[in-house]
């Protein structure tokens, strides 16, 4: 990758020597759905499954609280508007049950010892489907675990696809983005706030 492309995806932090095992992510994702489906939170195409917790707190990962605070520009007029709640992100440590003996709890045992989290969740984008245009209040990790060529983030004017290849990459979603899915099948990526912030 020359200069100028660095450039152009400076938004996107591909994570040096971090790769996990994306055939026991895949494997592991298939007994977890068994055990649990996609909540749905009031947002078409778009499903969550909570990955971690506020320590004995289940009220924690329901409702809004799988979707949390952003802000978004939803008509002509260019006026930001906030949505949704805020969350004490930090406060999130609890490894929820269902990941227990699986490989997801040494990925998120991995990823706290080298970043500092807040939600941990499991995101679905429908086939055919995009997120709103919005900004969210910190930056993002993705581990991809299914995806298809049709699969891109779009940060302001720049879209690049994320390979489900067992990689991580922080997005800067603390700018204007969206995700969309335009492929045929679902797209599934284990997403975790980030609390401290790369791009500045």
């Amino acid at each position: 990758m020359n200069l100028a492309q660095e450039n152009m995806f400076a938004d996107f932090y591909q994570v040096p020597n971090l790769k996990f095992d994306i055939l026991r992510l895949r494997s592991d994702l298939e007994l977890v759905l068994k055990r649990r489906k996609f909540n749905t939170p009031g947002i078409t195409h778009f499903g969550a499954i909570p990955v971690n917790q506020i320590p004995n707190d289940d009220d924690s990962i329901k409702g809004h609280k799988l979707r949390g605070q952003y802000w978004t520009i939803p008509d002509e007029t260019g006026k930001e508007v906030s949505r949704d709640i805020q969350i004490d992100e930090s406060k999130y440590t609890q490894l929820v049950p269902e990941f227990h003996n699986t490989y997801f709890k040494e990925v998120y045992e991995v990823l706290s010892k080298r970043f500092k989290l807040g939600r941990v969740r499991l995101l679905l984008k429908e086939p055919r489907s995009t997120l709103s245009w919005h900004k969210d209040p910190e930056p993002r990790l993705h581990v991809p675990i299914i995806t298809n060529p049709g699969c891109s983030m779009v940060i302001e004017n720049v879209a690049k696809h994320l390979p489900a290849d067992g990689s991580v990459t922080i997005t800067n979603n603390r700018k204007y983005h969206n995700f969309f899915n335009g492929g045929e099948q679902d797209r599934i990526h284990l997403v975790a706030c980030v609390l401290e912030n790369p791009f500045n």
